[in-house]
Protein backbone atom coordinates (compact mmCIF):
# COMPACT_ATOMS: atom_id res chain seq x y z
CA UNK A 1 0.00 0.00 0.00
CA UNK A 2 1.03 3.52 -0.71
CA UNK A 3 -0.50 6.37 1.01
CA UNK A 4 -1.98 8.86 -0.77
CA UNK A 5 -0.23 11.96 -1.27
CA UNK A 6 -0.72 14.74 -3.86
CA UNK A 7 1.87 17.33 -5.72
CA UNK A 8 1.50 19.99 -7.89
CA UNK A 9 2.66 20.20 -11.48
CA UNK A 10 4.73 23.06 -12.49
CA UNK A 11 5.63 21.77 -15.99
CA UNK A 12 2.10 21.88 -16.29
CA UNK A 13 -0.02 24.88 -18.06
CA UNK A 14 -3.97 25.18 -18.49
CA UNK A 15 -5.64 26.82 -21.85
CA UNK A 16 -8.67 28.20 -21.44
CA UNK A 17 -11.25 28.07 -24.55
CA UNK A 18 -14.79 29.49 -24.38
CA UNK A 19 -17.29 30.85 -26.05
CA UNK A 20 -20.34 28.94 -27.90
CA UNK A 21 -18.84 27.12 -29.95
CA UNK A 22 -16.25 26.06 -27.95
CA UNK A 23 -17.16 21.94 -28.51
CA UNK A 24 -17.65 21.98 -32.08
CA UNK A 25 -14.64 24.06 -32.62
CA UNK A 26 -12.61 21.31 -30.88
CA UNK A 27 -14.30 18.61 -32.12
CA UNK A 28 -12.81 18.79 -35.56
CA UNK A 29 -9.52 19.27 -34.40
CA UNK A 30 -8.51 16.31 -32.14
CA UNK A 31 -8.69 12.51 -31.52
CA UNK A 32 -11.29 11.98 -28.48
CA UNK A 33 -14.75 12.77 -28.51
CA UNK A 34 -15.33 16.33 -27.24
CA UNK A 35 -18.96 15.87 -26.42
CA UNK A 36 -18.12 13.24 -23.58
CA UNK A 37 -15.88 15.88 -21.50
CA UNK A 38 -18.31 16.70 -18.83
CA UNK A 39 -18.39 18.20 -15.02
CA UNK A 40 -19.04 14.48 -14.27
CA UNK A 41 -15.93 13.43 -16.91
CA UNK A 42 -12.90 14.64 -18.37
CA UNK A 43 -10.89 13.11 -20.84
CA UNK A 44 -7.26 12.76 -22.66
CA UNK A 45 -6.75 13.62 -26.61
CA UNK A 46 -4.45 14.63 -29.02
CA UNK A 47 -3.91 17.39 -32.08
CA UNK A 48 -2.21 15.93 -34.85
CA UNK A 49 -0.96 16.93 -37.85
CA UNK A 50 -2.82 16.51 -41.34
CA UNK A 51 -0.23 13.56 -41.76
CA UNK A 52 -1.22 11.73 -38.48
CA UNK A 53 1.76 12.67 -36.67
CA UNK A 54 1.86 14.04 -32.43
CA UNK A 55 1.77 17.59 -32.19
CA UNK A 56 0.18 18.05 -28.36
CA UNK A 57 -2.09 15.77 -26.01
CA UNK A 58 -3.81 17.46 -23.36
CA UNK A 59 -6.86 16.84 -20.78
CA UNK A 60 -10.01 18.07 -21.90
CA UNK A 61 -12.42 19.06 -18.53
CA UNK A 62 -15.68 21.20 -18.47
CA UNK A 63 -15.74 23.74 -16.04
CA UNK A 64 -18.57 26.16 -15.45
CA UNK A 65 -19.00 27.77 -19.54
CA UNK A 66 -15.32 26.70 -20.65
CA UNK A 67 -13.22 23.62 -21.65
CA UNK A 68 -9.71 24.04 -19.84
CA UNK A 69 -6.61 22.14 -21.49
CA UNK A 70 -3.94 20.83 -19.11
CA UNK A 71 -1.41 20.44 -21.39
CA UNK A 72 2.59 21.44 -21.26
CA UNK A 73 3.34 24.62 -19.63
CA UNK A 74 6.53 25.03 -21.83
CA UNK A 75 4.36 24.43 -24.93
CA UNK A 76 0.83 26.28 -24.13
CA UNK A 77 1.26 29.41 -26.06
CA UNK A 78 2.65 27.17 -29.24
CA UNK A 79 -0.93 25.15 -28.50
CA UNK A 80 -2.67 28.12 -28.19
CA UNK A 81 -1.15 29.82 -31.41
CA UNK A 82 -1.84 26.40 -33.29
CA UNK A 83 -5.54 26.04 -32.16
CA UNK A 84 -6.47 29.86 -33.15
CA UNK A 85 -4.98 28.89 -36.92
CA UNK A 86 -8.38 27.06 -37.15
CA UNK A 87 -11.00 29.39 -35.11
CA UNK A 88 -12.46 31.00 -38.79
CA UNK A 89 -15.73 32.29 -37.56
CA UNK A 90 -16.13 30.19 -35.07
CA UNK A 91 -17.57 31.78 -31.76
CA UNK A 92 -14.56 30.74 -29.27
CA UNK A 93 -11.85 32.74 -27.47
CA UNK A 94 -8.37 30.68 -26.28
CA UNK A 95 -6.59 32.19 -23.37
CA UNK A 96 -3.92 30.65 -21.53
CA UNK A 97 -5.22 30.78 -17.88
CA UNK A 98 -2.27 29.43 -15.88
CA UNK A 99 -2.68 32.11 -13.45
CA UNK A 100 -5.78 31.24 -12.68
CA UNK A 101 -5.57 27.50 -12.32
CA UNK A 102 -2.91 25.17 -11.13
CA UNK A 103 -2.63 21.45 -12.08
CA UNK A 104 -2.54 18.48 -8.86
CA UNK A 105 -1.67 15.20 -8.98
CA UNK A 106 -2.85 12.55 -6.30
CA UNK A 107 -1.53 8.98 -6.29
CA UNK A 108 -1.97 6.09 -3.65
CA UNK A 109 -3.86 3.60 -2.17
CA UNK A 110 -7.22 5.57 -1.87
CA UNK A 111 -6.40 8.91 -3.35
CA UNK A 112 -9.59 8.70 -6.14
CA UNK A 113 -12.02 7.99 -2.71
CA UNK A 114 -10.22 10.78 -0.92
CA UNK A 115 -11.45 13.26 -3.64
CA UNK A 116 -15.28 11.65 -3.64
CA UNK A 117 -14.03 9.66 -6.77
CA UNK A 118 -14.85 6.01 -8.13
CA UNK A 119 -12.02 4.45 -9.36
CA UNK A 120 -13.08 4.84 -13.16
CA UNK A 121 -10.78 6.60 -15.53
CA UNK A 122 -11.92 10.10 -16.78
CA UNK A 123 -14.19 10.54 -13.46
CA UNK A 124 -15.25 13.78 -12.27
CA UNK A 125 -16.48 15.92 -9.85
CA UNK A 126 -15.98 19.68 -8.69
CA UNK A 127 -13.82 20.41 -6.18
CA UNK A 128 -12.51 23.17 -4.23
CA UNK A 129 -13.22 25.73 -6.90
CA UNK A 130 -11.91 23.77 -9.79
CA UNK A 131 -12.66 19.92 -11.01
CA UNK A 132 -11.12 16.88 -9.58
CA UNK A 133 -10.59 13.66 -12.04
CA UNK A 134 -9.26 10.68 -12.02
CA UNK A 135 -7.06 10.12 -14.83
CA UNK A 136 -8.54 9.05 -17.92
CA UNK A 137 -5.80 7.08 -19.55
CA UNK A 138 -5.51 4.81 -16.22
CA UNK A 139 -7.08 4.94 -13.61
CA UNK A 140 -3.80 3.05 -11.40
CA UNK A 141 -2.03 6.77 -11.94
CA UNK A 142 -4.30 8.46 -9.90
CA UNK A 143 -6.56 11.72 -10.10
CA UNK A 144 -5.34 15.08 -11.46
CA UNK A 145 -7.23 18.36 -10.39
CA UNK A 146 -7.68 21.20 -11.79
CA UNK A 147 -7.65 24.43 -9.23
CA UNK A 148 -7.78 27.56 -8.46
CA UNK A 149 -3.87 29.22 -7.67
CA UNK A 150 -3.18 29.50 -3.99
CA UNK A 151 -6.64 27.88 -2.73
CA UNK A 152 -6.40 24.21 -3.91
CA UNK A 153 -3.34 22.92 -1.82
CA UNK A 154 -5.23 23.24 1.28
CA UNK A 155 -8.54 21.21 0.08
CA UNK A 156 -6.33 18.64 -1.26
CA UNK A 157 -4.63 18.74 2.56
CA UNK A 158 -8.35 18.75 4.22
CA UNK A 159 -8.94 15.41 2.21
CA UNK A 160 -6.68 13.61 3.69
CA UNK A 161 -3.54 13.33 1.52
CA UNK A 162 -0.45 14.39 2.36
CA UNK A 163 2.37 16.40 0.36
CA UNK A 164 4.37 14.42 -1.64
CA UNK A 165 7.06 14.40 -4.58
CA UNK A 166 6.10 15.40 -8.33
CA UNK A 167 9.54 12.73 -8.71
CA UNK A 168 7.93 9.80 -6.93
CA UNK A 169 4.31 10.37 -9.29
CA UNK A 170 6.83 10.22 -12.21
CA UNK A 171 8.67 7.44 -11.04
CA UNK A 172 4.93 5.69 -10.80
CA UNK A 173 4.08 6.91 -14.21
CA UNK A 174 7.01 5.10 -15.59
CA UNK A 175 6.78 1.82 -13.97
CA UNK A 176 3.73 1.85 -15.55
CA UNK A 177 4.77 2.35 -19.19
CA UNK A 178 2.67 5.90 -19.61
CA UNK A 179 4.06 8.83 -21.84
CA UNK A 180 4.74 12.07 -20.46
CA UNK A 181 3.75 14.40 -23.88
CA UNK A 182 6.90 15.48 -25.88
CA UNK A 183 9.70 13.79 -23.23
CA UNK A 184 8.22 10.37 -24.59
CA UNK A 185 6.27 11.42 -28.23
CA UNK A 186 8.65 13.53 -30.81
CA UNK A 187 6.93 16.40 -32.09
CA UNK A 188 5.89 16.09 -36.05
CA UNK A 189 7.18 12.33 -36.09
CA UNK A 190 5.33 10.49 -33.35
CA UNK A 191 2.91 8.20 -34.14
CA UNK A 192 -0.59 7.46 -31.07
CA UNK A 193 -0.59 3.67 -31.93
CA UNK A 194 3.33 3.17 -30.53
CA UNK A 195 2.36 5.31 -27.55
CA UNK A 196 -0.49 3.55 -26.34
CA UNK A 197 -3.16 6.19 -27.29
CA UNK A 198 -5.72 3.45 -28.43
CA UNK A 199 -5.03 0.99 -25.09
CA UNK A 200 -5.17 4.40 -23.55
CA UNK A 201 -8.27 6.11 -23.78
CA UNK A 202 -7.04 8.80 -26.01
CA UNK A 203 -8.80 8.00 -29.47
CA UNK A 204 -12.74 7.79 -30.33
CA UNK A 205 -13.06 5.21 -32.99
CA UNK A 206 -16.50 6.07 -34.06
CA UNK A 207 -16.02 10.33 -33.55
CA UNK A 208 -16.35 12.25 -37.15
CA UNK A 209 -12.95 13.64 -39.06
CA UNK A 210 -10.31 15.39 -36.76
CA UNK A 211 -7.36 16.00 -38.19
CA UNK A 212 -4.42 13.09 -38.93
CA UNK A 213 -8.16 11.08 -38.20
CA UNK A 214 -7.45 9.35 -42.04
CA UNK A 215 -3.66 8.39 -41.40
CA UNK A 216 -4.51 7.18 -37.73
CA UNK A 217 -7.46 4.71 -38.94
CA UNK A 218 -5.50 3.61 -41.41
CA UNK A 219 -2.72 2.26 -39.32
CA UNK A 220 -4.55 0.79 -37.40
CA UNK A 221 -6.94 -1.01 -39.37
CA UNK A 222 -4.07 -2.18 -41.78
CA UNK A 223 -1.63 -3.18 -38.77
CA UNK A 224 0.96 -1.28 -39.55
CA UNK A 225 2.35 -0.74 -36.18
CA UNK A 226 6.30 -2.35 -35.90
CA UNK A 227 7.44 -0.30 -33.22
CA UNK A 228 6.10 0.28 -29.46
CA UNK A 229 6.63 2.75 -26.32
CA UNK A 230 7.64 0.34 -23.56
CA UNK A 231 8.73 0.64 -19.65
CA UNK A 232 11.96 -0.27 -19.18
CA UNK A 233 13.92 -1.16 -15.96
CA UNK A 234 17.34 0.27 -16.65
CA UNK A 235 20.47 -1.47 -14.89
CA UNK A 236 23.97 1.07 -15.19
CA UNK A 237 24.11 4.68 -15.42
CA UNK A 238 20.97 6.23 -17.40
CA UNK A 239 21.76 7.47 -20.63
CA UNK A 240 20.09 10.92 -22.08
CA UNK A 241 17.01 10.55 -24.02
CA UNK A 242 17.47 10.16 -27.54
CA UNK A 243 19.85 7.57 -26.76
CA UNK A 244 20.04 4.47 -29.70
CA UNK A 245 18.60 1.25 -27.86
CA UNK A 246 20.71 -1.70 -29.70
CA UNK A 247 20.68 -5.37 -29.90
CA UNK A 248 24.10 -6.44 -30.56
CA UNK A 249 24.93 -4.10 -33.58
CA UNK A 250 21.56 -3.29 -34.82
CA UNK A 251 19.83 -0.31 -33.77
CA UNK A 252 16.56 -1.26 -31.50
CA UNK A 253 14.74 1.40 -30.59
CA UNK A 254 15.18 5.33 -28.85
CA UNK A 255 15.52 5.78 -25.49
CA UNK A 256 12.99 8.51 -24.11
CA UNK A 257 12.06 9.97 -20.51
CA UNK A 258 13.47 8.34 -17.40
CA UNK A 259 14.89 8.34 -13.94
CA UNK A 260 16.38 6.30 -10.71
CA UNK A 261 16.40 3.07 -13.04
CA UNK A 262 13.17 3.67 -15.18
CA UNK A 263 12.50 4.62 -18.36
CA UNK A 264 10.12 4.26 -21.48
CA UNK A 265 11.56 3.29 -25.18
CA UNK A 266 10.56 3.39 -28.30
CA UNK A 267 11.42 0.10 -29.64
CA UNK A 268 11.30 -2.44 -32.65
CA UNK A 269 8.72 -5.55 -31.18
CA UNK A 270 10.46 -7.60 -33.38
CA UNK A 271 13.83 -6.46 -31.79
CA UNK A 272 11.95 -6.83 -28.59
CA UNK A 273 11.09 -10.63 -29.51
CA UNK A 274 14.49 -11.31 -30.45
CA UNK A 275 15.90 -10.12 -27.48
CA UNK A 276 13.14 -12.49 -25.31
CA UNK A 277 14.07 -15.60 -27.49
CA UNK A 278 18.05 -15.19 -27.84
CA UNK A 279 18.75 -13.78 -24.14
CA UNK A 280 20.48 -11.17 -25.88
CA UNK A 281 20.73 -7.98 -23.78
CA UNK A 282 19.20 -4.23 -25.16
CA UNK A 283 21.63 -1.55 -24.57
CA UNK A 284 21.70 2.16 -24.04
CA UNK A 285 25.13 3.43 -23.90
CA UNK A 286 26.51 1.70 -21.46
CA UNK A 287 23.70 0.44 -19.93
CA UNK A 288 21.32 -2.61 -20.06
CA UNK A 289 17.90 -2.25 -20.62
CA UNK A 290 15.10 -4.51 -19.87
CA UNK A 291 11.84 -4.08 -21.37
CA UNK A 292 8.58 -5.03 -19.95
CA UNK A 293 4.63 -5.09 -20.81
CA UNK A 294 2.43 -3.47 -18.99
CA UNK A 295 -1.02 -5.41 -18.36
CA UNK A 296 -2.82 -2.08 -20.43
CA UNK A 297 -0.63 -2.34 -23.45
CA UNK A 298 -1.88 -4.71 -26.37
CA UNK A 299 0.82 -6.50 -28.34
CA UNK A 300 0.31 -8.46 -31.75
CA UNK A 301 0.00 -12.11 -30.83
Amino acid sequence: MVRPAYAMLAERGVLEIAGADRHAFLQGLISNDVSKAAPDRAIHAALLTAQGKYLNDFFVVALGEALYLDAEAARLEELRRRLSLYKLRSKVTLAIASERFGVAVAWGTGAAAALGLPEQPGAAREFAGGLAYVDPRLAALGARALLPCGAGTAALAEAGLAQGDAAAYDRLRLSLGVPDGSRDLEVERAILLESGFDELNGIDWQKGCYMGQELTARTKYRALIKKRLLPVDVEGKLPPPGTPVMLGDAEAGELRSGRDGLALALLRLEAVEAAAKTGAALTAGEARLTPHQPEWLKLPQ
